[in-house]
């Protein structure tokens, strides 16, 4: 993997600039292919309510059954979401014409990817939360107010997390290497720049606000925007290079 020189700031301005003409280099594609990700994900999320309502007498063997499929069908269009979205902001950034069917190509290896090295920082979390919640217990034995110090640590350091793993699924899309190599690399190249990346998370937190406050329908152009936002901000911070064959056609 290309060595990335310590201590490289990310210029958030300059990240919004990029992202934002990424998108308007070809808006239709990324808000058709942000509605029908939409539409998907709440297709998906909404079908264990429609099948058992469409059953008459409905067994819990069948509620289980559709309770699976909406989860894996969940996972599946999130992962074919994120990762349609990134290819698209990637070639909007290098200037390329994007075309609808860049976005919405499948890749099994890239989806796998994504995936475990997503399953690794979930697990990362439910070890913190653990720890943090069996020293709550010991210690509000002793002391209540004690008791709240896991706790504020534990928010802190999630904070931390989620700042320096911004960059996870880029990592995990176009590096080939082990999960947590990714999260050990996401740490080491974004510490030097945290509150920078805070900052943009903000920027893209209020980007989508504006977006909901638009009836929701601003959602389909802020989502994407956000997405090539983060997508110009990666590519300051780490590289350009495509280490996996991802972003082949």
């Amino acid at each position: 993997m290309t060595e990335t020189p310590a201590g490289k700031r990310l210029h958030v301005l300059k990240a919004v600039e990029d992202g934002w003409s990424a998108f308007i280099r070809a808006p239709w594609p990324f808000v058709l292919f942000a509605l029908l990700y939409g539409v998907l994900a709440i297709l998906f999320q909404l079908l264990p309510e429609f099948l058992l309502d469409i059953t008459t007498n409905p067994s819990v063997s069948a509620a289980v059954i559709s309770l699976i499929v909406s989860m894996v069908g969940s996972v599946l269009i999130s992962l074919w979401g994120t990762m349609g979205l990134i290819r698209g902001a990637w070639k909007a950034l290098d200037g390329e014409k994007l075309g609808f069917s860049t976005m919405t190509r499948w890749d099994g290896d890239a989806a796998g990817r994504l995936f475990i090295n997503q399953i690794v920082l979930i697990i990362l979390g439910l070890i913190i939360s653990g720890i943090s919640l069996a020293l709550m217990v010991a210690l509000s034995q002793a002391n209540e107010v004690l008791g709240y110090i896991p706790f504020i640590t534990a928010a802190v350091v999630f904070i931390y997390l989620m700042v320096n793993q911004t960059f996870l699924p880029f990592l995990a899309l176009l590096q080939d290497e082990p999960p947590l190599s990714n999260l050990g690399r996401g740490r080491e190249v974004v510490d030097p720049s945290w509150r920078w990346v805070l900052l943009l998370l903000i920027v893209e937190m209020a980007i989508l606000l504006i977006g909901m406050v638009l009836c929701g329908v601003g959602l389909l152009a802020a989502f994407p925007v956000t997405l090539c936002v983060s997508t110009a901000a990666y590519r300051q911070l780490f590289d350009d290079t495509d280490n996996t064959g991802f972003l082949a056609e």
